[in-house]
């Protein structure tokens, strides 16, 4: 089969609405001048169509289809491609007004007002029959239009839960087949506790009133899993019409509560993400020891490069695959109040971050700002004056200088030196019973796992290690097999976990590799039932060590052996054989180990018992290095403000050195190397001089072994990869 074309080459390109241009600019003839500046700057992809249900179907049954023609016709011109996208997350107010009982409730009877986006309940027959009606049609009419390559069905899937009756009588129905009987539910879930246990499935309470763990658990699970069949459903109908070239995807924000990043892409042909982050200052190396930043909005839950980091990880790690960026930063991100656009030269060190951790597309949203609508303040490519600026002028260069180097690019394949565990269902476990502090409630922190996994990615990546996120349902069963993928697995607050995969984390220490665990590990069961067991239960010999009782701590606490401090949990670590690598300077934690180290089998098992601050994160980190991940003198070459990206392509292996600071560092290579942008050849010793904001990518001649590469290929179905 032949290449997709964003597998031929990196595309870059915009969002594009020629629909919100204003009818006077449409009338000047807009739509020319817009696709010249794209194809002067080397833009490759645009996409459309996603948002405008009530232009495609202004009235129920009367379709207008072809007011896009133009737009396509006229990026094909200009060798652009298109993404279109089917329009279903936004409904027009006619469907609102005469099928009221499709609208989404945020709770049980409380329907949530019209006026905003994502505000059906995308489950209900009804919506689901007027929207394979407009998609059928909208997919039939531009299926063999030149310029489309993809299709993108829905937008950011998972933004609300459905709380409709429906829904809920739908959830019983799904407790009756898991479980068969009330007894049975009753016993797993423990309903003996406040007289809830359940005589008949009528008598399952609402989940606004819920306080059990196990009820909760099953909701968000079940929640995700009305999630990823509307994005399967959708897939499925756009893949039966159009041809086998164009792929299909979507389009995830990668914070969602009603999906799980690693199951909601199976049935895609590739998966889009949305990365978002704090510009400016908060990308600057060292950076704050403040995750949160000062110019990231609200909705960004961390600041820094390392989160600029993680999200790409986490983007390949959907599918285990390449990956698209379907929206970025153009310049502001959200209200009126957050404008930060990026320092001269962050818009270029971001698009060559995202391609060295395999992204094959960045598109920005938006093209041009809009004059109007809740998203007056989202800065596009062009601001509202529609002229080219700063943005323009860095995002076209870097799209040509990209462009220029399409055959160094080809096969890109992210090294990584070590695994990274996401759980889902642990994060959905801890957002309702949250095992960190959070003020006001004694439920805890809604974000505790998020904390636990940031402290321990951003550990990693000061220690200059590249990481590989892995949802728990790509795990490989064998631990041989996960052993040759990731000899490292860090496995941050895995609070829920089944018999089995506790297990595969026992035999893959046995097996020869070396498992990282945080607090909050196998606690649970998959009811999110506690097990009656001495922590970490059948993983106690392999770290040799227990715990026995925990604590919360409002102030840091230092650290003995390592440099740094625990934050917020911890545990009450007892050696029973293994290494203490750290300690606690503390009258009373004193007594207990904050890190320990065993060898084990064929392997090593390492317990963080503390959500360890950034020095101690740095610590274990090089820890990790030291013992197991194979030397790297590119790791060592770093300075405070400098990264070191590797990836593997069809011609040699690549280096991206990014300078993340204002002023200038010299950064001595220590192989020989040829300057992949200009082509001058740097023997082993040679000095870089890289200014503020700065990138360099470098292709070194040899590939050395490495513990990881991650496959090229997706785990989608029924289309390209």
């Amino acid at each position: 089969m032949n290449e997709t074309r964003y597998q031929r080459e990196v595309l870059v390109g915009a969002a594009y609405y020629h629909e919100y241009h204003r009818a006077e600019q449409r009338d000047a003839g807009r739509l020319k001048t817009d696709m010249d500046l794209m194809a002067a700057a080397g833009f490759s992809v645009v996409r459309v169509g996603e948002s405008v249900w009530s232009t495609w179907e202004p009235r129920e049954g009367e379709f207008d289809l072809d007011w896009l023609e133009p737009v396509l016709d006229a990026a094909h011109e200009r060798g652009i491609s298109a993404v279109v996208g089917t329009p279903t997350y936004a409904v027009p107010p006619w469907l609102r007004r005469t099928y009221p009982e499709t609208a989404l409730d945020v709770a049980t009877g409380v329907t949530m007002p019209y006026g905003r986006r994502q505000d059906v309940d995308h489950s209900h027959p009804t919506f689901r029959h007027l929207a394979e009606r407009l998609v059928r049609a909208v997919v039939t009419r531009y299926a063999d239009h030149p310029a489309v390559i993809g299709w993108q069905v829905d937008n950011e899937p998972g933004i609300h839960l459905l709380h409709n009756h429906g829904v809920f009588q739908r959830f019983v129905e799904h407790l009756k087949s898991e479980y068969g009987t009330v007894e049975e539910l009753n016993e797993r879930w423990g309903l003996t506790y406040w007289s809830h246990r359940l005589s008949d499935w009528a008598d399952l309470w609402v989940p606004e009133g819920n306080t059990t763990p196990s009820y909760q658990l099953a909701w968000r699970r079940f929640q995700a899993q009305l999630t990823h069949e509307h994005i399967a459903w959708q897939a499925g109908i756009v893949r039966s019409l159009v041809p086998e070239h164009q792929f299909v995807t979507t389009c995830v924000a990668l914070n969602q509560d009603g999906l799980d990043v690693g199951e909601v892409g199976r049935p895609l042909d590739v998966v889009g993400t949305n990365v978002y982050y704090g510009t400016q200052d908060d990308l600057e190396l060292p950076g704050s020891d403040d995750p949160a930043g000062t110019t990231t909005p609200f909705w960004v839950p961390w600041a820094g490069t390392a989160y600029l980091h993680l999200q790409a990880d986490l983007s390949r790690g959907t599918a285990q695959a390449p990956f698209l960026v379907t929206e970025t930063n153009a310049t502001s991100i959200g209200g009126p109040a957050e404008n930060h656009p990026s320092y001269d030269g962050q818009w270029r060190q971001v698009i060559w971050t995202l391609v060295a951790r395999g992204a094959r597309m960045v598109e920005y949203w938006h093209w041009h700002s809009l004059p109007y609508g809740a998203e007056t303040d989202w800065g596009g490519v062009l601001g509202h004056s529609l002229q080219p600026g700063r943005a323009y002028d860095e995002i076209a260069a870097t799209a040509h200088e990209l462009a220029g180097v399409t055959a160094d690019l080809h096969g890109l394949t992210p090294r990584s030196d070590v695994g990274l565990l996401l759980s889902a269902e642990s994060k959905w476990a801890m957002q309702f019973f949250g095992p960190l502090h959070a003020p006001g409630t004694w439920l805890g922190d809604t974000a505790s796992y998020d904390r636990i996994l940031a402290a321990f990615y951003r550990g990693l990546f000061d220690a200059g290690l590249s990481v590989d996120v892995v949802p728990t349902g790509h795990l490989p069963h064998d631990p041989e097999e996960l052993l040759r993928r990731w000899p490292v697995l860090v496995v941050p607050g895995l609070h829920v976990a089944s018999d089995e995969l506790l297990d595969l984390l026992r035999r893959y220490v046995v097996a020869g590799g070396h498992l990282v665990l945080s607090p909050r590990c196998g606690v649970a069961d998959t009811d999110a039932v506690v097990r009656q067991l001495v922590a970490p239960g059948v993983l106690r010999e392999a770290v040799g060590a227990r715990q026995l009782e925990h604590s919360n701590t409002r102030t840091a606490v230092p650290v003995t052996g390592l440099p740094g401090a625990g934050t917020g949990w911890i545990d009450g670590l007892l050696p029973e054989g293994a290494e203490v690598l750290a300690g606690y300077d503390h009258p009373h934690f004193g007594r207990f180990a904050a890190v320990t180290t065993n060898t084990h089998g064929e392997g090593r098992a390492t317990w963080v018992g503390t959500v360890p601050d950034r020095d101690l994160g740095r610590a274990v980190g090089r820890f990790v290095a030291r013992t197991s991940v194979p030397d790297d003198p590119w790791r060592h070459a770093r300075t405070e403000t400098t990264t070191v990206v590797t990836a593997d392509t069809d011609t040699g292996a690549l280096r991206f050195v990014h300078h993340w600071a204002w002023g200038s560092t010299r950064f001595t290579v220590p192989e020989d190397c040829t300057d992949v942008l200009d082509g001058t050849e740097l023997p082993a010793g040679s000095t870089l001089d890289l200014g503020p904001w700065d990138v360099r990518v470098l292709r070194v001649p040899t590939t050395p072994t490495t513990p990881n590469t991650t496959p090229t290929t997706t785990t989608g179905q029924g289309g390209p990869a």
